[in-house]
């Protein structure tokens, strides 16, 4: 046991910097790995906690005021009810904001979906104008307990007594209005009612939708929002967050523990003999194999249980949402054993592939086997040949020679540098795709930059006038957003009409054409999926009692409500509804202008009969995925780089045994030098060449898949710019060159003795 120690000491003196690497790399992965744990807990178990404790309903129909909503308390399947309640959209103001807000009559306090205060106290019959607004809600009024808000257009006014969660799709401006529970008193004209099922059993959620409206009627219906989708929008961008570290960081572990299989695999090339004196003197092969792999062991292991330690020590103080999902997730039950078995897991991957390499070193036979004295890369090629006949540099065409004469170990050295180099490459393509919603939105479903809501005394012609006599804005155009209930009657989709015939919508199509005909209609990639059809195909769905018939014509990219939208022209809606007027404006500024400040103007100009806010941007939610994608390149780069030095090495060490005939045939120290430089920057463009080839394409796929699961659809992604690609080819390959002249400068000085002692 002692020569072991002594033995292990030895070399990781010799190689500390390669220890080093190795031990930071581990951490990296650890870190990403357990972050990524985090995201999904944060993703998915707040929401949770509150549906447990709010006693939540699975399903939410909105109603006429008039159907009898008691009927569904007697459903197979129905476990409890919530209300029914009165509802009335309105509009409520508070400081300068103003937010689209669903008013919900309750009476009591519910059993089930009951609110649960994070501020202030419940409703009081004591005061009738008293609310408690839903999170988000507030969050966006700047509210608070005791605060007032306006109904613009009216006197009225209303105080808020409490802040509360709720497990209801929260608020979303422009797309979901907020939820205010207030008195029954306080909703003086219900315009609708509102029910909620819970259920005995949450997978018949389908089932549960389509009896509840058949027994309604399909007119008597207006909207049904079910506990998935407010599970899918809790989770929003934290859950995305969480996949790209946990690919990232696997990817990461597999390059990590290919480099470490070369790693050892080159060392034991070079240790041949000290191998040999090891078994000579008494080490059994299984002492030979614990002596690299406990050795590696360690390294990974210091690497994890420092990742680990500094992420539960200092994880929660990590700015922006990664130290708040850490925070949250370190109060969950299942952290401690995530925090052990992350850590052991690649711990125990690295130890595989090291157990791999490192049973190759006890397979060495006690008595080195001579050398052969040919040279093991064999004659010139005809290439090489022709080259050096063409008096082109000796030692570019013996470094190129001497990089892919052995195919089958530069190939595999070729593979695992390319692997962190394709990695590279998807992250720097995640980064451009997310650049790409801040610099070109209507290239990415997202063609207008607000939203506007006018009071309904303000006539279309006026209204229209008004928004585009702001000098910065380039058009205005009219529309109506509705819930839609789809075949089968199991969920509502929106229905939306934008534009006109004469001044269509700009939509983003990534499939078929535009919708300019009678009845024609894009649709996005989550509508498709739900109903399974194509483009070309028509469709039915139900407003209120009405049915609508329309025909897809093109694939539009749909940011908003989870690709569950379905749009064509508003004057397609006249056609059935002639008396249909636009709710809402989507205005197209000019180019360079700041939404902020148009939205500003406007407010000001509509003297309170407008509700402008700006449209909502995916990636405003993602900004903390370009600190993770630095993180990422930084430990991608670093496995690379502990490739590259073992590369450098297996290089130099193989070369020495050539080092005598090149200075016979006259080549001096600088010439040979030049050779082992070439050598490894030509592995390393063939590494950059390949990684370029295939993670382009593979970040696309993976871009693309990611955008279809989340209902935005494909076509989303952006690779890297050519200048950047080849930045970081040049980078990698000067980078390689560079690092190897300093030993292949020190090998080519070797004195005679040594090269003579290497050679035997």
């Amino acid at each position: 046991m002692r020569a072991t120690l002594r033995w292990a000491h030895s070399d990781l003196r010799t190689h500390r910097g390669e220890a080093l690497f190795l031990v930071l790399a581990t951490a990296g992965i650890v870190v990403s790995l357990l972050l990524a744990t985090a995201l999904f807990g944060y993703a998915t178990n707040p929401w949770q906690r509150v549906f447990t404790q709010a006693h939540g309903a699975h399903v939410w129909l909105h109603t006429g005021p008039s159907p009898d909503t008691g009927k569904l308390a007697d459903l197979d399947g129905v476990d409890s009810v919530a209300g029914p309640y009165p509802t009335t959209s309105t509009t409520l103001a508070s400081r300068g904001t103003r937010a689209s807000v669903e008013l919900r009559g309750t009476p009591e306090r519910p059993t089930v979906g009951r609110p649960l205060l994070t501020s202030g106290h419940w409703l009081d019959p004591a005061n009738p104008d008293g609310v408690v607004l839903e999170t988000r809600l507030a969050r966006a009024l700047l509210a608070a307990p005791g605060d007032t808000l306006t109904l613009p257009g009216t006197d009225r006014s209303l105080t808020v007594l409490g802040i509360a969660d709720s497990a209801e799709p929260r608020y979303r401006p422009g797309e979901q209005p907020g939820l205010v529970w207030a008195p029954p008193s306080a909703v003086r004209d219900p315009g609708g009612q509102v029910i909620g099922l819970r259920l005995t059993n949450p997978d018949d959620t389908d089932y549960a939708v389509q009896r509840a409206v058949t027994v309604l009627g399909a007119g008597a219906v207006s909207e049904v929002s079910t506990w998935k989708q407010g599970r899918a929008e809790a989770q929003g961008d934290n859950r995305l967050l969480g996949q790209v570290l946990g690919l990232f960081g696997l990817g990461a572990l597999v390059a990590a523990g290919l480099a470490v299989h070369g790693a050892i695999g080159t060392r034991i090339r070079g240790h041949l003999r000290d191998i040999s004196v090891l078994k000579a003197i008494g080490f059994t092969p299984g002492q030979v194999v614990r002596v690299f792999l406990l050795q590696h062991l360690a390294y990974a292991l210091l690497g994890a249980v420092a990742a680990a330690s500094v992420l539960q020590a200092l994880g929660s103080r990590i700015p922006g949402r990664l130290g708040d999902a850490v925070g949250v997730w370190q109060g969950l039950p299942g952290h401690t054993l995530a925090l052990v078995v992350v850590p052991v897991a690649a711990v125990l991957l690295i130890g595989a592939t090291t157990g791999l390499a490192a049973w190759r070193a006890g397979r060495v036979p006690p008595v080195p086997v001579p050398r052969p004295t040919a040279p093991l890369g064999g004659r010139l090629s005809g290439v090489a040949r022709g080259a050096l006949g063409l008096r082109l540099p000796p030692a570019l065409v013996l470094g190129w020679h001497r990089a892919f004469t052995r195919r089958l170990r530069s190939l595999a050295t070729v593979a695992r540098l390319a692997l962190p180099l394709l990695l590279i490459v998807v992250a720097i393509s995640a980064w451009t795709t997310i650049e790409r919603f801040d610099s070109r939105p209507d290239q990415v479903g997202l063609p207008t930059a607000l939203t506007v809501h006018a009071d309904s005394g303000l006539a279309e012609r006026d209204t229209r006038a008004l928004l585009e006599r702001d000098p910065q804005v380039a058009a205005a155009y009219p529309g109506v957003e509705v819930a839609a209930l789809v075949p089968g009657q199991t969920a509502t989709i929106a229905l939306r009409g934008l534009g006109t015939h004469a001044d269509p919508y700009p939509y983003t199509l990534a499939e078929g054409r535009p919708a300019q005909g009678r009845d024609e209609a894009v649709a996005g990639q989550g509508l498709l999926e739900l109903l399974d059809v194509r483009v070309g195909d028509w469709v039915r769905m139900t407003v209120g009692d009405q049915p609508q018939i329309l025909h897809i014509v093109g694939r539009s990219i749909e940011p908003e409500n989870a690709g569950r939208v379905i749009s064509t022209s508003l004057d397609t809606l006249r056609e059935n509804d002639p008396g249909l007027g636009p709710t809402l404006y989507e205005l197209r500024l000019d180019p360079g202008a700041d939404p902020g400040q148009v939205a500003d103007r406007l407010s000001t100009a509509g003297h309170g009969s407008l509700d402008v806010h700006a449209v909502p941007n995916p990636a405003d939610g993602l900004s903390p995925l370009r600190g993770v994608v630095v993180g990422l390149i930084a430990v991608l780069a670093l496995i690379g780089l502990i490739e590259l030095l073992t590369a450098i090495g297996g290089t130099v060490r193989e070369s020495e045994r050539d080092l005598l005939a090149l200075k016979a045939i006259g080549l001096s120290p600088r010439q040979i030098t030049a050779i082992t430089v070439t050598s490894t920057a030509c592995t390393a463009l063939a590494a950059v060449v390949i990684g370029t080839a295939l993670g382009v394409p593979l970040a696309h796929w993976l871009i693309d898949a990611q955008g279809r699961s989340s209902g935005i659809g494909a076509g989303i992604a952006q690779g890297p710019p050519a200048t950047l690609l080849l930045l970081l080819g040049a980078a990698a390959v000067l980078g390689a060159a560079a690092l190897a002249a300093l030993p292949a400068s020190r090998a080519a000085r070797r004195r005679l003795a040594d090269t003579l002692s290497a050679v035997a």
